[in-house]
């Protein structure tokens, strides 16, 4: 048999982890790792936090799963800290960020059917956006190597440029139901909206009567020195989507809207079988009593401002591999001259553990418990290694 046994849709790399702890990373074979890619900006708490840990631990032992057929005062006790500490008004728990964003896109079409306008179905995205690989995700966006395959794709996305008001203006029309944007794009480059665009969209929304629906999967969650992106731009969304930190490692998303945004979301409208289970609500807990802390989100500010800093003080001396910096807070991006993906692999090999993304961009994403002392290492290692980098000639 030619296939392996997981189906090989992933480029693996030979990093293998075994065990974790706090910003380290072990593999099968005891090599360590600094981890300054935090599972794509998951492990907001690093690995085996002790709080996260023991939340996890105590409710196993308890109750695991009991479905959605049943009252959950896990699930409310957590969706209404979550309306505390955001915009919202109410949440729908799900297991991932694309199962969230599908349900953010369901939960704004459904309100314009509640009103009696039923042609206003079609979501405004934006260019280089990642949403998910879910066939209503994929549909959202216009890169090719995520669509390339799966047609016929699902109507109702209009794309136009990224951070550019007018563009989303001009597409505006009778089928216009809202915008779905991130405001700071991740796998797009580590690119944060402007202040005019994002307050613009909030205009335009409020003025014709759509739903601005953010995609903050990558950057809520404390991972730009805020709770959520949105308080960065002054504004508030109707519909959001949340996962990736929300269980630090364990599986979870959730779509946060208002009242007036939920209306059409009734009995029947929308479900899921393990959907806000008693043990990621214990994750969910477990995180936000570290995480929805000013104190925590001041000190990811200042680690975020720290390494900022020392990657632009590196940068002139490696300015053949290395082009600026980028980002909000703990999600921040090096813009590289030299193929970024071969760049992070080779750091691998050097115990250093960071992301490639789009537009030639390193993406540093450490998790939100770093230290300065790590911050250092890690400068070091990165220095060091690109020193001894060798970039590959072009064919």
């Amino acid at each position: 048999m030619a296939i392996t046994p997981l189906m090989p849709v992933y480029p693996r790399s030979p990093v293998r982890p075994v065990r974790g702890e706090g910003v380290w990373l072990y593999g099968e074979d005891g090599e360590k790792y600094l981890d300054f890619a935090a599972g794509i900006a998951v492990n907001a708490l690093g690995h085996n936090h002790p709080h996260l840990t023991k939340a996890i631990q105590e409710q196993a032992a308890t109750l695991m799963h009991v479905s959605n057929l049943y009252g959950s005062p896990q699930g409310e006790a957590f969706a209404r800290r979550l309306c505390e500490h955001s915009f919202a008004d109410t949440v729908f728990l799900t297991n991932s960020g694309a199962e969230a964003v599908e349900c953010a896109i369901k939960t704004a079409r459904r309100y314009h059917h509640h009103h009696g306008r039923p042609e206003k179905h079609e979501l405004i995205t934006f260019a280089n956006a990642f949403h998910g690989r879910t066939l209503g995700a994929i549909s959202a966006t216009n890169q090719e190597k995520l669509r390339d395959g799966f047609a016929p794709l699902l109507p109702g996305f209009h794309v136009v440029a990224f951070d550019d008001l007018e563009a989303a203006k001009a597409a505006m029309g009778p089928h216009t139901a809202g915008f779905l944007v991130e405001p700071v794009q991740g796998e797009g480059g580590i690119r944060p909206a402007s202040q005019g665009f994002m307050r613009g969209l909030r205009a335009l929304a409020d003025e014709h009567d759509l739903m601005l629906v953010l995609d903050e999967v990558q950057c809520g969650y404390g991972r730009t020195g805020r709770m959520f992106a949105y308080e960065h731009y002054g504004i508030e969304p109707d519909i959001m989507a949340v996962a990736k930190a929300i269980g630090g490692g364990f599986p979870m998303g959730a779509c946060l809207a208002t009242e007036k945004a939920a209306a059409g979301m009734v009995i029947g409208t929308h479900g899921s079988t393990y959907g806000g289970g008693p043990l990621a609500c214990a994750a969910g807990q477990a995180v936000l009593d570290i995480v929805a802390n000013e104190e925590f989100l001041a000190n990811v500010i200042r680690m975020g401002e720290r390494l900022r800093g020392a990657l632009e003080q590196m940068i002139p001396n490696h300015d053949h591999l290395f082009e600026s910096v980028r980002g909000l807070g703990l999600m921040l991006g090096v813009k590289m001259k030299t193929d970024s993906r071969a760049f992070v692999n080779y750091l691998r090999e050097h115990g250093l553990l960071t992301v490639a993304a789009g537009d030639n961009v390193m993406r540093v994403l450490p998790p939100l418990i770093v230290e300065e002392a790590h911050i250092a290492e890690f400068i070091e290692r990165l220095s060091e290694a690109a020193r001894r980098y060798e970039v590959p000639q072009a064919a």
